[in-house]
């Protein structure tokens, strides 16, 4: 009931912002203004209504109400699935445009303010409507690129395990002794191992291949990068042996190169056991790099360990390729340091074209550019300083005696 004083107190000239804050709330919230705009609109309406200027006495239809007062409230259709509401500057909040949600996001229903992301294992559907499962992938021996890798690393391995051979029934031919053979012999285990470890990088990754496959590519490949760099320090010793008065032929042996070998395995070997006792591979799952799937992979654990076997292979690298290079001159009966120079070549080439490919690829295809960095690698080692001498042991074994050697 309103007081009868009311008229009296009141002036019509009062301010929102006098009114005492302890009685009236004067904060304007989210409700409040859904308020405001529904007033204001009705007001305006009603102005329009009022300065149509009707006749006396005229009737105000139904349709004209409509066009004055549900106009306001309604200024377009509600978004669709796979869309969301965005505000129109200028404009009242019930006025808006509708955008379609972006990449990863979803709208399961109608005029939602925002879209909602699918959950890590699903993903959106082409109307993005609703979430789809993700399928599990990973590099399998049933596919068309796991089937022709595994053949390529068999090959490769048959091919390292019959030259192996050929140079074990040749083993006191001239051309076999030449380049210390007990050398030759390891590096040729080494390759056929190499080809043989792809193998663990194929299939569903489990904690015994995650543990086996890095450790084991690091130091196979360390064992045959070190007998590379063994043979080419004795080769330039034995050719500096050769000079009269020279210090060098101390050095010159099989002790020296065995020590090579060992050293530099054993120091992969060891970094390999600090990545695996402070932070080894396990596997894991990719739900990321590939919108529609999740990738079984294997997590590296220490990146920072990982890349020092990746370091110390490159090291080794590139002091085979100095030693080599240095050494390519040399007589032809130690002509294997030419070989040796553009298996590094090879071998350098590789693995710099690797890390772009590497990076660029997502998904089980990761996997796959490793295996064939591994093979690629591999098999230049074993053609560049393999084939010439299979040459001359098959098709001219003429050229395979101590009096070829010495006349050169």
């Amino acid at each position: 009931m309103i007081d009868g004083n009311a008229k009296g107190i009141c002036t019509g000239e009062e301010k929102l912002e006098s009114l005492p804050n302890s009685v009236f709330d004067t904060t304007m919230g989210g409700h409040s203004y859904s308020i405001y705009n529904a007033v204001y609109a009705v007001a305006h309406a009603l102005r329009a209504m009022h300065s149509s200027k009707l006749k006396k006495g005229e009737i105000i239809d139904e349709r004209r109400w409509k066009l004055f007062l549900q106009a306001p409230w309604q200024c377009n259709k509600k978004c669709p699935f796979g869309h969301s509401k965005i505000k129109v500057e200028g404009k009242l909040s019930c006025c808006y445009d509708c955008r379609r949600c972006p990449e990863g996001k979803i709208a399961d229903q109608m005029d939602l303010d925002d879209c909602v992301p699918c959950p890590e294992d699903q993903y959106p559907n082409k109307d993005r409507d609703h979430c789809l499962p993700k399928s599990i992938t990973f590099l399998t021996y049933q596919e068309p690129l796991g089937i022709s890798l595994v053949a390529i690393a068999i090959s490769f391995a048959f091919i390292s395990a019959m030259v192996l051979g050929i140079f074990l029934k040749q083993q006191d031919t001239p051309i076999v002794k030449a380049n210390n053979r007990n050398l030759t012999f390891i590096l040729l285990i080494a390759l056929l191992l190499s080809f043989l470890c792809t193998l663990l990088f194929i299939g569903q990754p489990d904690q015994v291949k995650c543990l086996m496959r890095q450790t084991a590519f690091g130091i196979i490949f360390s064992v045959a990068l070190s007998c590379i760099l063994g043979k080419t320090i004795i080769v330039v010793l034995a050719f500096m042996a050769t000079k009269p008065g020279s210090k060098m032929r101390k050095w010159v042996g099989k002790r020296l190169a065995n020590t090579i070998v060992l050293a530099c395995s054993l120091a992969q070997l060891t970094i390999c056991v600090v990545w695996l006792a402070i932070s080894p591979p396990f596997p894991d799952s990719d739900m990321h790099s590939v919108a529609e799937e999740v990738v079984l992979q294997c997590n590296e654990g220490s990146t920072t360990l990982f890349y020092f076997v990746l370091g110390f292979m490159g090291f080794l690298t590139a002091v085979s390729f100095t030693v080599a290079f240095l050494a390519r001159n040399l007589p032809d009966s130690f002509n294997e340091a030419k070989f040796i120079t553009f298996s590094m070549l090879v071998f350098c080439s590789v693995w710099v074209s690797f890390v772009p490919t590497y990076l660029s690829t997502k998904g089980k295809y990761m996997v796959a550019v490793e295996i064939f960095s591994i093979l690629s690698s591999a098999a230049g080692l074993l053609g560049c300083i393999f084939s010439p001498k299979c040459y001359i042991i098959i098709l001219r074994p003429d050229l395979n005696k101590k009096e070829q050697l010495i006349k050169k």
